[in-house]
């Protein structure tokens, strides 16, 4: 397909980022398509089996290797970033959410929307040319693109850090065979011999700096590890974590520079606000798809949640939980029956 550049780059790139600011993306950057810089990195981290049964990611890792296993004909990327943070505080003794849960939308369809707004102006634009909006879940490797887009650095957590609003944001992307001129990489590092993220980790989940094994990963364990039970070695290591895990970049000290409010739709809902161990642990799936269809603790489904919440209650010693965790230990699911048993050991030995 014949490229066809811009006539006036300077103008098209500043309309593109006033239609990304008014679409409520906090940073807006381009990049070319090309093989991502960690895809061999992405290889090795597959073999060393640090993918837990993700297997699914595996599976696909040849598209990972160029944006043209997305979109074939890529030539430019679009990175946007959205803000999640708000300094709402949090009560420490409660059940815990990762803050990107937090809201009453799912950020996959809220940044998807936002993407395909600008999509459809670059489609008006560029007639002849293809465009894809992608959003954590096509075989993509944002965080890559996003620093060779110049919107920051990995840190030793692996996650995406801006000087300019930390770490707490959404990644989503447009390929288009339509090509723009790219913002320069970010090609510093600025975490120095800071190793707050590595030491705070609760289940040592960083065998080295910038490799996460998500066999022992919070987040996987809550969230991905759908059809097993958590470890016994890491049962107790999970805390009251009962969605995600948000350790590693509440100690980042570039978090400070997060901004203080996010969208609406980020913000905690009252019944994340009101809701604790007790109605998490009598949650039956009705319940359960009533107060988080939509959001995206749904993902998890009944099971998991009530699962995470059983160990939960047994880490922070809720005792008045006991006899709905001895009901659970005869629960329908596996997964329920066996995490409430255990946590009806741990508080009977507390006890």
């Amino acid at each position: 397909m014949p490229v066809t550049m811009m006539p006036d780059a300077d103008e098209l790139r500043q309309e593109l980022d006033e239609r990304g600011r008014a679409l409520g993306f906090d940073l807006l950057r381009v990049t070319s398509a090309a093989q991502p810089t960690g895809y061999e990195t992405l290889l090795r981290w597959f073999e060393q089996g640090y993918d837990a049964d993700m297997k699914w990611m595996s599976g696909r890792s040849a598209a990972y290797a160029h944006p043209d296993g997305v979109l074939p004909g890529t030539r430019s990327l679009i990175v946007v970033a959205m803000n999640y943070h708000n300094s709402e505080t949090i009560d420490a003794a409660a059940p815990r959410f990762a803050r990107y849960a937090w809201g009453e939308q799912d950020y996959h369809s809220l940044i998807r929307r936002q993407l395909k707004q600008l999509t459809g102006w670059l489609n008006d634009k560029f007639p002849e040319h293809r465009t894809r909006a992608v959003v954590d879940t096509a075989p993509l490797l944002e965080r890559d693109f996003g620093r060779q887009a110049g919107i920051g650095w990995f840190g030793k957590n692996t996650m995406l850090i801006s000087r300019e609003i930390g770490s707490w944001f959404f990644l989503g992307a447009i390929l288009t065979t339509q090509e723009f001129p790219p913002d320069p990489p970010f090609e510093t590092d600025h975490c120095g011999s800071c190793t707050r993220c590595l030491d705070a980790c609760p289940t040592d989940a960083f065998p080295e700096s910038g490799v996460l094994d998500s066999n022992r990963c919070i987040s996987y364990l809550t969230i991905e590890r759908r059809t097993q039970t958590i470890p016994d070695e890491l049962r107790s290591l999970v805390d009251n974590w009962v969605f995600g895990c948000d350790v590693c970049q509440d100690v980042c000290p570039w978090n400070r520079f997060a901004p203080d409010e996010a969208r609406a739709e980020f913000q905690r809902r009252a019944e994340l606000e009101s809701i604790g161990f007790r109605e998490l642990l009598t949650m039956d799936a009705v319940e359960f798809d009533r107060i988080f269809r939509g959001t995206p603790l749904y993902r998890t489904g009944r099971d998991v949640l009530v699962r995470n919440t059983c160990l939960a209650a047994a880490n922070t010693g809720r005792r008045d939980c006991l006899e709905l965790l001895r009901q659970l230990s005869s629960d329908d699911s596996e997964l329920v029956s066996a995490a409430a048993a255990w946590a009806v050991a741990q508080l009977s030995e507390e006890g």
